[in-house]
């Protein structure tokens, strides 16, 4: 399973590609199956269904957990670090975590949750939200993480979509010097959520919260009324290990499915060969569990290699902007992977922060979420990892499960800005706007896979359809990332950008239809459209053109009532970062919005508007440059 060189690098690859069944099924053998697989594969794109390991029975926590718990009892799995560094760190070794993880199982049981029920867990970063997610995991409950910083509405949406019988939360949470009422937010989300039965609370800030009565309950006081012997359920390896919502070209977000046994293989697969874990190594990825990154790489594929993976509750610049260095230093810390986003954040803070902290146990340094550019790839390496740190700029998504295209920590040649090779398995392909591959090296084109790997995503929850339209539909026979892409000379892989309407904001997407239908349900607003523009910290920001009803009297007031209405209906992170009022949009006879000159105008690139003639209202668009003081 391990690469240890190029050659291997290589080798691995041509099997991947050749003989793909007998090299993922040789990688499978190293788990433990309760009953083994019939079939390795069967896929068909055109119709979209795909099948890894047919038949096989197996649960991932007993790949995450019991034979960990068995072998090396004393050995961290969890090392909790949080907001306030004047706190205690918490260290969960294996045995511990397993019997925590067996006794919250045994607490969703006594509280009706069954194998296929489906769980919403909406947590801080603390050790009980890693628990909570395995519990599910042990008993075959679907879990659906939904990040902190998502709102009510949010939350509604998404318990509504999947049909959550149970919410898993907390009292409250810290992020910085921020205090955010977990609970207080549930209950508000509750109100229009009729299949939710049960809401389990871990007491965590001391926040006041109202309990009700049969519904709600206290996890340290249910977790008193049960054993710690919870056996783990036989699982299908295709049967569904959880649901991760994400922000697609519509409104809706939609709920990405992934199943148990090729999700665990591939996570485990990718996060052992990309950062060329070593045991004993300590591992820091400072994603949210909200995200598809923390459920990869902080959870799954870290347990499942028996490693020590650290979590942190709060925010890298708190309470200065030196918190990752003084955490890196303290917990001496092997391998750390964090986004470009807060790399260029704490760029800017000058290097005070980090010149006195001993970061010699560093080995290899990571990114995830959207390209890093140049100049903080060379920030990164120069100072964090003082230039003996391979960087792994990792590409892939919460649809794909797993890292994609990426360096395999010291054993590829590494690039500025780009995610140089595939992972074995993963057959990139370049095509043009017409599906027309591509070939040959030094070209650009967008981004598609031809062939399956085994964390793909299985479906959109409930809305298959929308899965095949969505992936397999913009080129017939091929999953199309969204991603243009360009192939350099040296057959490296650099991702240029999103090519659909959908905007990668500090390494979260975010569709511009979702921006726009929370702006468009503040009150006074006709019609909004919304794009993404470069921004110097989190890589794209998002620029909102509005049309009101009445030209607003205190314009500064009326951005900031939208902006809070945004909040309301998504959640901080969508917020657009600016805000210009038209009277019109450029929009074509058909009244297709013309995006591209939106962008272009948000850009500031107004010499390069191209044809305008063909719009509706041609003069739309000099009022608007003149607007945005071109």
């Amino acid at each position: 399973m391990r690469i240890r060189s190029f050659e291997d690098y290589e080798k691995a690859y041509k099997e991947s590609v050749e003989d793909p069944e007998s090299f993922w099924g040789e990688v499978a053998q190293e788990f433990v199956w309760k009953k083994p697989w019939k079939k390795v594969l069967e896929w068909d794109f055109n119709n979209y269904d795909v099948k890894w390991f047919k038949g096989g029975k197996m649960n991932i926590t007993e790949n995450c957990l019991d034979r960990h718990a068995h072998n090396k009892p004393n050995q961290p799995a969890i090392i909790w670090e949080p907001n306030d560094p004047a706190e205690e760190s918490i260290t969960l070794t294996y045995k511990v975590l397993f019997d925590r993880v067996c006794s919250f199982a045994n607490v969703l049981k006594k509280n009706g949750v069954v194998k296929g029920d489906i769980v919403c867990i909406y947590m801080p970063m603390i050790p009980e939200l890693t628990i909570a997610v395995l519990a599910c995991a042990r008993i075959g409950a679907i879990h659906s993480v939904v990040f902190g910083g998502f709102s009510a509405q949010s939350i509604a949406d998404r318990i509504n979509d999947s049909q959550c019988k149970m919410v898993i939360t907390t009292d409250g949470a810290v992020r910085g010097a921020k205090h955010v009422p977990m609970k207080d937010t549930v209950d508000d989300a509750l109100i229009g959520c009729p299949s939710v039965k049960k809401v389990i609370v871990a007491t965590h800030t001391r926040t006041p919260v109202s309990m009700i009565k049969g519904r709600d309950a206290w996890w340290e006081h249910e977790v008193k009324l049960v054993s710690a012997d919870c056996p783990a359920e036989e699982m299908d390896s295709e049967d569904p290990l959880f649901i991760l919502y994400t922000s697609g070209s519509t409104g809706k977000p939609k709920g990405v499915v992934h199943t148990c046994g090729g999700y665990m293989i591939y996570s485990t697969y990718t996060f052992q060969n990309v950062f060329q874990y070593d045991p004993g190594d300590v591992f820091f990825c400072t994603a949210d569990v909200g995200w598809i990154t923390g459920h990869s790489y902080i959870i799954y594929g870290p347990l499942a290699s028996g490693a020590q993976s650290l979590m942190f509750e709060g925010v890298p610049t708190y309470p200065d902007a030196g918190r990752f260095w003084d955490i890196i230093d303290k917990h001496k810390v092997n391998i750390f992977y964090t986004a470009p986003t807060a790399i260029r954040s704490l760029m800017g803070f000058g290097d005070e922060y980090f010149k006195e902290k001993d970061l010699s146990s560093l080995k290899v340094l990571g990114s995830v979420g959207e390209p890093i550019n140049e100049e903080a790839w060379h920030w990164y390496n120069d100072n964090i990892g003082k230039g003996k740190c391979p960087i792994v700029d990792t590409w892939w998504q919460t649809e794909t499960g797993g890292i994609m295209i990426s360096p395999l920590a010291g054993i590829t040649k590494t690039k500025p800005s780009f995610a140089t090779l595939p992972l074995p398995g993963i057959q990139p392909m370049l095509v043009d706007e017409h599906g027309v591959e591509i070939e040959g090296n030094g070209v650009n084109g967008n981004l598609v896979i031809k062939f399956p790997w085994p964390s793909i995503i299985r479906t959109t929850w409930g809305d298959h359809e929308r899965c095949k339209t969505t992936y397999f539909s913009t080129y017939p026979g091929l999953y199309f990332t969204g991603d243009g892409c360009q192939r350099d000379e040296d057959g490296y892989y650099k991702i240029t950008g999103r090519v659909d309407d959908v905007i990668n904001v500090s390494g979260h997407r975010i569709g511009t239809a979702e921006v726009e239908n929370a702006l468009n349900m503040h009150t006074g607003v006709v019609e909004s459209a919304v794009v993404g523009y470069p921004h110097d910290i989190k890589g794209q920001g998002i620029y909102a053109y509005i049309i009101c009803e009445e030209t607003p009297e205190d314009p500064e007031m009326t951005k900031r009532d939208i902006l809070m209405t945004v909040t309301r209906v998504i959640g901080p992170i969508a917020k657009p970062d600016k805000i210009l009022f038209v009277s019109g949009l450029p929009k074509t006879r058909s009244g297709k919005i013309m995006r591209r000159i939106l962008r272009k105008i948000a850009e500031g690139d107004v010499k390069n508007l191209g044809d305008i003639s063909t719009l509706l209202d041609p003069t739309v668009v000099e009022e608007i440059v003149k607007g945005a003081g071109y």
